[in-house]
């Protein structure tokens, strides 16, 4: 059963409307000062205050820990309690589990890397927009702040206990490439070695392929802005983007993919499996063109992904709320993505996220 510690965890979180519990306060501090003084930290570290950054990564770890406890309270309110308890508190759980796996992997991400640009936060909306409580405090503290189409999605009909952690890909990662297979729709492996930043060429150097995009442009052109979703079983999603992306095509078309081209030419794949054909090719076609009155509206390119085993949208939600925060710490006013018409994975993938 709950402890005596994890009943009163759940009491802090729901105290009353207008008044948090110890624990809630305590998340809620933690992330409003780590926001306010994230331009101590950083690579480079925008200001030479070195007991600063000291102090703002041991609060950070704080607010980490803070956010394990309460997705562990989650996975043990499924597995230990009552069907009508259970039915009863689990969207609301369920909700600050969610919004709290996003904040926890922004602000890693607010930890190694340097906002050139102010954090914005979103308009001011309607009262009756936004959601109360500390799920509606937390989410008016993300960049994306108060867009709350992004937002509501309704629990599972089934709970399940699955722990997820989401996180910033960092250039010295070590991820298995084994580790990988089934996280990426359409698997083409034994290509990528090329395309993946220092730190992840030995790892990635089998990683698979996306039909359209490739995941390996951003990990090479972009890799600040790339996020891990990770449950027991290992990698299980992705988020990455481009700020600019109008710049990064360009330099996906006149650098990377002239550069993949020559280490795989197209007679490579020949008489091999069919995969091995079907990958090369991938390589050679002509990516296309993304209309400019796209690119001024939308001028950040976004590509996610899950797992088939990844069944809660509500991680796939997380690790979209964090990359958009992360696009707009650093002053991007709108996203766009590129899917094939004919797959149908990613159209329903995307479609479920709204």
């Amino acid at each position: 059963p709950l402890t005596l510690e994890e009943v009163r965890m759940l009491v802090e979180l729901f105290y009353l409307p207008y008044h948090h519990g110890a624990l809630a306060q305590e998340l809620l501090e933690h992330f409003r000062w780590l926001q306010a003084n994230s331009l101590s930290v950083g690579v480079p570290a925008m200001v030479t205050d070195a007991c600063g950054g000291t102090r703002w990564r041991g609060r950070a770890q704080s607010f980490q820990l803070l956010c394990a406890r309460t997705c562990r309270l989650h996975s043990r309110l499924v597995s230990t309690a009552g069907r009508a308890l259970l039915y009863d508190l689990h969207p609301y759980l369920w909700d600050i589990r969610n919004m709290l796996l996003a904040a926890s992997a922004f602000v890693l991400w607010l930890g190694c890397q340097s906002i050139t640009a102010p954090i914005l936060l979103g308009r001011d909306a309607e009262p009756w927009v936004r959601r109360g409580g500390l799920f509606g405090e937390l989410q008016a503290l993300l960049p994306v702040g108060n867009s709350c189409d992004l937002f509501y999605h309704p629990p599972p009909l089934f709970p399940s206990s699955q722990l997820y952690l989401l996180r910033p890909l960092l250039p010295l990662d070590k991820v298995g490439a084994v580790a990988w297979r089934g996280v990426l729709p359409e698997p083409l492996h034994g290509l990528c070695c090329s395309e993946v930043s220092q730190g992840l060429q030995a790892q990635l150097s089998h990683a698979p392929a996306v039909p359209g995009r490739l995941l390996g442009s951003f990990l090479s052109l972009s890799p600040e802005y790339t996020f891990v979703l990770e449950d027991e079983g290992g990698p299980c999603g992705y988020a990455a983007g481009a700020l600019h992306a109008e710049g990064f095509l360009q330099q996906r078309d006149s650098s990377w993919l002239p550069a993949l081209r020559h280490k795989y030419p197209p007679d490579l794949g020949t008489g091999g499996p069919a995969l091995g054909q079907e990958a090369v090719l991938f390589f050679h076609a002509e990516p296309l063109a993304v209309p400019q009155p796209v690119l001024r509206r939308f001028p950040s390119l976004v590509q996610l992904g899950t797992a088939p085993r990844v069944l809660d949208v509500g991680a796939s939600r997380s690790l979209a709320l964090c990359l958009l925060s992360a696009l707009r710490a650093n002053g991007s006013r709108g996203v766009f993505c590129q899917v094939s018409d004919a797959d149908r994975q990613q159209l329903s993938f995307y479609s479920k996220l709204g």
